[in-house]
């Protein structure tokens, strides 16, 4: 946690700069004052939200078993990708315009934002469960999908309860209520999830349906809860106002925010979704387990990420760029070393690592190499995709993760044909590498900053 303490230190104008500049502006104003505030208990909520999410998924790796396990993360990677694409872009859309509402004091709209966006989000998540249902439906009668078919029912069924969960966690979240926002879904739900899977094997059998079941049923309470302690924190102007909506400026923005998360969201699940459908579930299994491994290089850029956007928002629309030169600068030095260490780590220890989820996954080892690297490029380019959406940017930003997203679907079929999920692994790798490097020059180019850990050694 020291370089944690520092980061906060250095980000609160501790008089670290070698430019001589003082941090004085920064520290003048108001949001970036509860950023601060908030910065140990957000960082704290990511590392104990991703020991909590590894924790649950090594220990239902180890009771269901490879194939189960497989079958399992197949269908919940379904149900992932279609309630990202659910959401049409509302839950980045909502940060933005509740955080712009918020210093207004427009309630009528910020209330309007909150319940428009929550209405809309169930009832594309509906739609596409019910979509989903009948496409499936129609292929199992066709063509018999054996031990999938169960599953990625239940899957599909979770579409609006995921797609609501992280619709709530944005709004939440541009209130600056950190723990509320992220502590349910991401330590309460996996938690809870283990206990009900504990006690349930107890008397009967588990199997991956069962796993999904009782992952909605968790979801929802997560949601519902959140929900009511969200309502009665609330401040009484905001409850009390008459919403208003501007529909078309939401829209303006949250479709291409929404081509951005389908196709970020397509890229993340590509490798597994291909893996199920030309291998197996038993290899589903084990590219899983070296896929949620590696995300721990990645850890320290999402917790970073989920502090400092509202802030890179703030600075460029005051059009202080020496102050974002020195936020992007800072923050890629802190994210970068304990990003190559976990990387160093995982590739030396990638065996006795892969044994936690059990002696069979030991054969993840390549892949877990392979994507661990992936995620150090990923981390060493910077916070580049906040960058991009946070200055309203996301019209290009669309448009390299949709050609990266054909790129890794063509990389994946060549890939997993000719050497199984060690080709995926160098698929993904290279696809996040190419759309990294990518949105970084459009950064440099368009903000005229340099966020990368090279640039940051320079500067």
């Amino acid at each position: 946690m020291r370089f944690v303490i520092k980061l906060i230190i250095v980000l609160g104008g501790g008089g670290y700069d070698r430019s001589g500049y003082s941090g004085g502006r920064l520290q003048q104003s108001s949001l970036f004052s509860k950023l601060v505030r908030g910065a140990r208990a957000a960082l704290m909520i990511q590392i104990v939200s991703a020991a909590a999410l590894y924790g649950s998924q090594v220990l239902l790796a180890r009771w269901m078993g490879t194939a189960e396990y497989g079958i399992y993360d197949y269908a919940i990677a379904i149900g992932l990708f279609w309630a990202f694409v659910a959401g049409f872009g509302l839950p980045t859309a909502v940060l933005r315009f509740i955080s712009v509402y918020r210093v207004q004091e427009d309630w009528p709209h910020l209330k309007g934002m909150i319940w428009g966006s929550w209405q809309q989000t169930w009832v594309v998540g509906v739609t596409t469960a019910l979509g989903g249902t009948a496409v499936l439906w129609g292929v199992h009668a066709g063509n018999d999908l054996g031990a999938y078919a169960m599953p990625m029912l239940v899957g599909l069924w979770a579409i609006p309860v995921v797609a609501l969960l992280r619709l709530q966690q944005e709004i939440i979240r541009a209130f600056q209520k950190m723990v509320l926002s992220y502590a349910p879904s991401l330590i309460a739900q996996p938690v809870l999830l283990v206990m009900m899977v504990m006690i349930w094997q107890r008397w009967q059998e588990l199997t991956s349906v069962i796993v999904i079941s009782l992952s909605l049923l968790s979801s929802i309470l997560v949601l519902l809860l959140q929900w009511l302690f969200f309502q009665y924190n609330l401040d009484i102007k905001i409850r009390n106002a008459q919403p208003a909506y501007e529909m078309a400026r939401w829209w303006r923005i949250a479709l291409p925010l929404m081509l951005l998360s389908g196709s970020r969201m397509f890229l993340s699940q590509t490798d597994t979704l291909m893996i199920g459908i030309f291998l197996n579930a038993k290899q589903v299994g084990l590219y899983s387990a070296a896929l949620k491994t590696s995300a721990w290089v990645n850890f320290i850029l999402v917790s970073v990420n989920a502090i400092t956007a509202p802030l890179i928002a703030s600075l460029y629309a005051q059009g202080d760029r020496h102050s974002l030169q020195q936020l992007v600068s800072t923050i890629a030095r802190w994210m970068f070393y304990p990003a190559l260490a976990v990387a160093v780590g995982l590739i030396v220890f990638a065996e006795p690592v892969l044994q936690l989820f059990g002696s069979e996954f030991v054969a993840a080892k390549g892949a877990l190499v392979i994507l661990s690297l992936g995620q150090l490029v990923n981390v060493g380019a910077g916070s580049v995709g906040y960058l991009m959406i946070m200055t309203g940017h996301q019209n290009q930003s669309v448009i390299v993760m949709v050609v990266s997203a054909i790129v890794n679907v063509i990389l994946n079929l060549i890939g997993i044909h000719m050497f199984g999920i060690v080709g995926a692994a160098m698929a993904t790798a290279f696809a996040m590498a190419m759309w990294n490097i990518w949105l970084y020059s459009l950064v440099v180019r368009n903000l005229g900053v340099r966020p990368s850990i090279l640039d940051a050694l320079r500067w």
